[in-house]
Parts: C-alpha cells; structure tokens; sequence
C-alpha cells in the first residue's frame, strides 16, 4: 500500500524565523487521503483530485497553517493510492481511521469509490464532501449518511443538461431527433444511463444505438463504427477520462461526424484540448465553467504556478472548492470536532472558486452541467440555479482532415 505525507519544510523555517509567532502550534493537521494513484481511475483523479490537494495543503501551510481556535497548525497529508479498486478504498479509509487516527477524511476519486467508502466514512463520523462524483436519489442516501455532501449536485441534473442542450439544438431546427448512447458500466455511467435515458426519450429523441462497455475497456473502435453505422444526429457517452479521449480519438479517425458530439468526465481535462487541438472545437463536455469569471483565472494561474499542471474546466476548481469548505468550517467551528464540522456544512455558506457554496440537503444545486471546447477553452452552456455566464451552443463542425 502507497502511504506518503507532505512534510512541508518550509513550516520549520519559517518557525526558527518566528514568522508565525508564538500562536503556531507544532501539532500537525493530520488529514487523510484515498485515491486512485493506479488503475483505470488513475489518470482523472492525477489530473483532478492529486494536484488540488497538494495546491490546497501548500497554499493553507505558506498562510501559517489550518486555523483551529486560537492556533495555527500545519496540514500534514496522509495518502494511500486505493489502485481503483472499492475493496482497496475501503481498507485504506479504515487504516486511515483506526491507525493513522486521522483528524479529517478527503473523499476519494470517483462516484463508485465515494458510494463504497460511504459507510465506513459515516461510520468514524467524518464529513465526506464528495467532490467527484454524484448519484440518483441523493436525498434518500444523504437521510441514510448525513455526513455527505455534494457540490455536484444529483445525477439527474446533469443528465437533464445534455438532453435540454440537445433539445434547444433540436427546437432551433439545428439537430435532427436521433440519439446514439454509450455509458462505461461502473457506478457513474449507471447512474447517469438510469437517469440520461429516459430523459432523452422524454424530450423526443430517439435513441438509434445504444451501448455499454466495461471500466478499463480499450478497444472502443467497435462501440464507435456501430454507433456511426445507425446513423445519429448526435452521440453521448456517460464516459470516464480513458474512454472519452477513446472515444473522441476513435470518432476522429472513423469519421463520425456529428453535429453533436457529447463526452463526460474527461472531456473537460486541459489535456484532452491539447490532445485534439482545433478538432476538440464544439465537442460538448459534462461540467463547465465561466470561464471568464476572475476567480476562475487566479486559481487556474495558482494551480500552474503550484503543481505545474493546468486545472481541468470542471471538475479541478469543485475539489479546490471542497477544500475551501472544510477549511472554513473548521475555522468557523473552532476546532476538528466531527459532529460540530457536519452541522457547519450543513448550514453554512462559504465562499470558493466556484462561487457561494450552500448545501440544501447537503446538496449544491448551482453547478454547470455541459460546457463546449472553443479555442483551447471550455465555456460553460448550461447550469442549473443561479450559475451566470453561460455562452449558447454552437454546432460540431466535421472533424479535420488529418
């Protein structure tokens, strides 16, 4: 098992200096961490979830430390990698609890990891702020676990943004009525294939193909000449990172051309724009951001200067924003009490770089649910709630020659 703590040597530094004063504790923050370092998983949890904590641990240390009542204390990060693997995620989060004792639990990589780990997680009581995944019937699950929160919000509503974009490309006479679906078949695509489909029914279309294939899968050239064989007028796929950039590569070189051309998680990977350059222009992606909102920019250019790695146009500034919140309520607790850290989550409301942050039911209904490539850069298309900036949705043009 992968175990390694940051170990922030600038803290001992700066104390011999005394920049901190006498009010810094020594006594670390000491903050757990399952994730996908190896496995299918691995490539969107080292491009989301890794370089935020590693940003947010550096950035919380260089101000002097996590405040918890009257002390500054330095954030120490334990970490396993859970290999992509729930039986792996639970025995690392139960290490984590029980050996490491540690004060505080950043949730893993992925929907399937966070609904597997949910237990045990509510079992020891630490608030699990799932920044990287989401389900159907949240409301029954958060009156089951009461310590989860969702700054995604459920997966209906990101299944109903790509059916309504689709639907207002379908009203403007843009897009024809017929849909191919794929879905990889782990948690995240069965919940949003449960959800996804028959919304798109609902809305009229007709589903020409539909398809799914497994987690790890890395021949989808069949998946893409069958759906390109029944003809669409638009394709989605409730994807993960390696299927999307599969699936995107295998529609380029087939020549599936689309008018609209839907990824998931993945799509919205600085390193999926620069994998397909201008052939990524009007690929439409789950997730989104404003793109021109300042906040967004200084993040983007902190997240560089820190982890010399761009921040994703989605996913990357919500587990920096999962982050801000459990710093500030620990801050507005005054201490690492479990029980009081969930009541303050519950209620309060804080303030991130996606904007106010305030947990109905746990759940934060203001997010970006499609964005498009332009250029290089996401816009957002479609929100719900009060989420401002959304650009209109503009046609996929064929893809390039070469």
């Amino acid at each position: 098992m992968l175990r390694r703590s940051f170990n922030v040597l600038m803290l001992s530094a700066a104390l011999a200096a005394g920049t901190f004063g006498a009010a810094f504790a020594q006594d670390p923050v000491r903050i757990g961490v399952s994730a996908s370092k190896t496995g299918p998983l691995a490539g969107g949890a080292s491009g989301v979830l890794w370089p935020n904590i590693k940003l947010w641990a550096e950035k919380v240390n260089k101000a002097g430390g996590l405040k918890v009542g009257d002390q500054m204390r330095p954030i120490e990060i334990v970490e396993y990698d859970d290999k992509s693997s729930p039986e792996e995620a639970v025995k690392n989060i139960q290490r984590l609890a029980t050996q490491d004792q540690v004060d505080l639990i950043i949730p893993p990589y992925s929907t399937g990891l966070n609904l597997a780990t949910a237990p045990l997680i509510a079992k020891y009581g630490y608030p699990q702020i799932v920044s990287t995944g989401n389900a159907n019937d949240l409301d029954q699950f958060v009156k089951r676990w009461p310590n989860t929160f969702w700054p995604l919000g459920p997966a209906q509503g990101i299944a109903d943004g790509i059916v309504g974009t689709l639907k207002d490309l379908h009203n403007a006479g843009k897009i024809g009525n017929k849909v191919a679906v794929v879905n990889v078949s782990d948690a995240f695509g069965l919940e949003m294939i449960k959800t996804g489909k028959p919304a798109l029914k609902q809305a009229g279309f007709d589903i020409v193909y539909e398809s799914s294939y497994p987690l790890g899968n890395q021949d989808l050239a069949p998946v893409i000449a069958s759906a390109k064989a029944a003809n669409p007028d638009a394709f989605v796929a409730y994807s993960y990172p390696p299927d999307s950039f599969a699936l995107t590569e295998q529609a380029q070189l087939q020549k599936f051309d689309v008018k609209a051309f839907f990824v998931s998680v993945g799509g919205n990977l600085d390193a999926y724009g620069k994998r397909f350059g201008a052939a990524a222009n009007g690929i439409l992606i789950m997730g989104g951001v404003n793109a021109s909102a300042p906040v967004f920019q200084a993040y983007r250019k902190e997240h560089l200067a820190a982890t010399g790695q761009e921040a994703d146009w989605w996913a990357s500034p919500v587990a920096y924003a999962s982050l801000e919140i459990l710093q500030q309520a620990v801050e507005h607790v005054g201490s690492l009490d479990k029980e009081a850290l969930n009541k303050e989550i519950q209620t309060g409301t804080f303030k991130t770089v996606i904007g106010d942050v305030h947990f109905d039911n746990n759940i934060n209904n203001n997010n970006w649910t499609v964005g498009q490539w332009s250029d290089g850069v996401v816009h957002g298309v479609r929100a719900t709630g009060n989420l401002q900036g959304a650009q209109p949705p503009v046609l996929k043009p064929a893809w390039p020659s070469n």
